[in-house]
């Protein structure tokens, strides 16, 4: 789910406005290209499943990061939220009940339990006892 060149590269294309600079903007596109592929893929494994969940297992873009803002997650996120689906967040760095309207459940079990499919950046040990559930683009247990 990890962008290429994420956020670096929007900055970097409204400092060249009005400058030819058709490869960064191919690579934001490409971006938004593969936040809707990834949707597009929640959405099938949840076809037939009424009142569906989504669960996103940590904000953060890197392992041991704390830094989510404005992670491509957000954006697939909103794209569910727009398809009708329930979004719940298990993320420790957040101490509220909810974040940016959606609610964060503190108990990773409970998450899990209330998750139809978890959506995440990648797979820790935590995740193996729910990896059924689990969709992710980590192929090899790394960032």
């Amino acid at each position: 789910m990890r962008e290429i060149f994420s956020k670096g590269t929007k900055q970097l294309r409204a400092n060249y406005k009005g400058v030819p600079q058709d490869l960064i903007s191919a690579i934001v596109e490409s971006n938004k290209t593969r936040k809707e592929f990834i949707a597009s893929e929640v959405m099938k494994r949840l076809e037939g499943k009424k009142d569906a969940v989504v669960g996103v297992y940590r904000l953060t873009m890197k392992a041991n990061s704390d830094n989510f803002r404005s992670s491509s997650i957000q954006d697939i996120m909103g794209l569910l939220k727009e398809r009708g689906v329930k979004v719940v967040i298990y993320e420790p760095a957040v101490k509220d009940d909810h974040f940016e309207g959606y609610p964060v459940i503190a108990n990773l079990a409970v998450f899990a339990d209330e998750s139809n499919l978890i959506l995440a950046n990648r797979i820790t040990e935590d995740l193996k006892p729910f990896e059924k559930k689990v969709y992710s683009r980590d192929l090899f247990g790394r960032d």
